[in-house]
């Protein structure tokens, strides 16, 4: 089972994949979890310059070319053999992002930025992809409080750009219904687990 969450700066997807892989581990269950962009160190590196802060003069299918190259390492070498293992992998972030970010709020295109991620893909798509809802100024309102976390490239994009990604998640549920599930990140830690495990149990 391949598990994905995706949703905007700052709206809870760590917390509650931690929760989600300790709820399958304490039932027996193999459980890989990862990131993206990252999850092998080559993908790492490749992170490293995305999300660098000097590189705002970045173009954008550069970019998208990047997240690319970063996710088909990160397919072959961790996500793949996983999968083919029996593992259940949960991944913060996959090909969503790419497609929200890049081909909505850069304006690439999601069927463009699609189909340049069918190479990266190699067919592996989740079963459930688990989108957190958030308005963009509470996301980056919490990150700001979050001394812990890094401030990357994307943070420091305005909120017009953050509110095009929202936008675009939204767009991309109507376009996957079946796989992308929208939860409220409004909610409580406990009633977004408890949305959680009813999407997951299901699967299971």
């Amino acid at each position: 089972m391949f598990i994905t969450f995706e949703g905007g700066e700052g709206s809870g997807k760590s917390t509650a994949i931690e929760r989600l892989g300790e709820r399958l581990s304490s039932l027996g269950k193999r459980v890989l979890i990862t990131r993206e962009p990252g999850g092998t160190p080559i993908s790492e590196e490749i992170r490293s310059i995305i999300l660098d802060r000097k590189n705002t003069g970045m173009d954008p299918w550069t970019e998208a070319l990047l997240y690319a190259a970063s996710r088909r390492q990160h397919v072959k070498e961790k996500i793949e053999p996983a999968l083919k293992e029996g593992t259940i992998v949960i991944s913060d972030r996959y090909v969503d992002s790419s497609l929200a970010y890049q081909g909505g709020a850069r304006g690439l295109g999601i069927e463009k930025v699609l189909a340049l991620n069918q190479f990266a893909l190699d067919g592996v798509m989740p079963d459930l992809t688990i989108f957190f809802d958030l308005a963009p100024e509470t996301g980056l309102g919490r990150i700001r409080k979050n001394q812990e976390r890094e401030v990357n490239r994307l943070d420091l994009e305005r909120i017009s750009f953050h509110e095009k990604v929202r936008e675009s998640f939204l767009v991309l549920k109507e376009m996957f219904p079946e796989r992308i599930k929208v939860i409220d990140a409004n909610l409580s830690p406990d009633k977004v687990f408890e949305e959680i495990w009813n999407l997951v149990s299901l699967l299971l």
